[in-house]
């Protein structure tokens, strides 16, 4: 087999899978109680007006602005208040010339009204009579009937990640299923003759699966369905026939352990003969993770994570979580939720490598400070006790203690 060690940069060896690779989303409706997360696959469009009908956007009295011009509160203006209009039903209350009606905040306006006067605006004379001390224009304080969105408006565009403000719009609109993308399913394999399931006790030279897990819950928080496979022994025909599995049952298939460059490792042999037009990219100019192995085979993508847990971690976020996404047809990508600090230690790299440092946050004098986590790549409590990471730059020889950098959260 050739040798495909040649590095590049996360990002390049990312478009180079995204740029080959044809994206054919599967729609599926779901009850829209059922859709946080999920991405719509056309647009939604309203079938009405919200609101249906003009509403009161504060407590007061529903009048004609023209019966309040001139009124201030050394010469205020006198209306009768003709009853009043409640909460969730039809005015029965006509707003003549001269005259109000109580007004709630979300309900009618009294019909004739074309405004609100603020309670805090006016002083009850007695049960028949309010004073108002402050004039209102026509439609002040009014939520216009289609004001918050129109017949035939777009609620939500193709490729958009619903949220719950997004639950709550289509409620209110009657719009209680919807088409969004289908889950990406995940096929993941675990390699490895050390290797052995969590619930066993480890023998001397084994030590329990770890990535399997991780990665699974990775990939149903990036919106995948994770399909374990189980584990694989280092052997050519065990780990082709976990390869075929996966890709038969799966729309991305991610090795861990199967990265390395020694003569054990037959990941990327095995990717590479089971289908066209078979591996990429062997390497990646990033620590964690520089032995990664990216492939499409047959139109699916193919990934050999590293082994160490980090690597395999900070890899899966780089490069498998945005392949999840663009399989679900995400039309921007997803932004990481980000902090500024000061770093309160050098981080040394290398020019010409991208480095993600795990680092812990704390305060200090009301200053967020990023402490590096140093740990080598086999050692997942490096990611327990850190908050995010720091990104070193591909043309960058390190950081230096009180540089501010950008943290991306985990």
């Amino acid at each position: 087999m050739p040798e495909f060690f040649n590095v590049k940069p996360p990002r390049c060896a990312l478009e180079g899978l995204l740029s080959r690779l044809k994206i054919d989303t599967r729609s599926e409706l779901v009850p829209t109680t059922e859709a946080l997360g999920r991405v719509t696959t056309g647009d939604i469009i309203s079938s009405e007006q919200l609101p249906a009908f003009p509403r009161s956007s504060m407590d007061g009295y529903s009048v004609r602005a023209k019966d309040t011009f001139g009124a201030t509160e050394s010469l205020p203006a006198y209306l009768e208040v003709s009853g009043e209009v409640l909460m969730g039903a039809s005015p029965e209350v006509r707003v003549r010339p001269g005259y109000a009606a109580i007004a709630y905040t979300g309900g009618l306006l009294g019909e004739g009204a074309d405004a609100v006067v603020m309670i805090e605006h006016t002083n009850r004379v007695n049960d028949k009579t309010v004073e108002i001390v402050r004039p209102v224009a026509p439609g002040e304080n009014v939520i216009q009937q289609g004001e918050d969105i129109g017949t035939r408006d777009t609620v939500l565009k193709k490729g958009h990640q619903i949220r719950p403000q997004d639950i709550g719009a289509l409620m209110a609109l009657g719009i209680t299923e919807i088409a969004v993308a289908a889950r990406p399913r995940v096929a993941i394999v675990s390699t490895g003759d050390e290797l052995v399931s969590p619930e066993m006790t480890p023998s001397p030279g084994q030590i329990r699966d770890i990535n399997t897990y991780t990665i699974a819950a990775a990939v149903t928080q990036a919106g995948g369905v994770p399909v374990p496979i189980g584990l694989v022994q280092d052997d050519y025909d065990a780990q082709r026939e976990a390869a075929l599995t996966g890709l038969t049952n799966s729309d991305i298939l991610v090795f861990s352990a199967g990265s390395s460059v020694s003569s054990r490792d037959m990941t990327a042999q095995v990717l590479d003969a089971i289908g066209k037009p078979g591996i990429l990219t062997h390497g990646i100019a990033h620590k964690p993770g520089k032995p990664t192995v990216i492939a499409l085979i047959d139109n699916k993508p193919a990934f050999g994570l590293p082994g160490n847990p980090v690597s395999a971690f900070v890899v899966f976020g780089i490069l498998v979580r945005p392949t999840i996404h663009s399989l679900m047809g995400y039309k921007m990508p997803l932004r990481s939720s980000t902090v500024v600090a000061r770093l309160s230690r050098n981080v040394s790299s290398m020019t010409g490598r991208e480095d993600h440092v795990p680092v812990n946050l704390y305060e200090q004098d009301d200053v967020l400070i990023a402490e590096p986590v140093f740990g080598k790549s086999n050692l997942i409590y490096t990611l327990v006790r850190s908050e995010g990471v720091v990104v070193v730059p591909l043309d960058s020889g390190g950081l230096y203690s009180g540089d501010e950098v950008t943290v991306t959260l985990y």
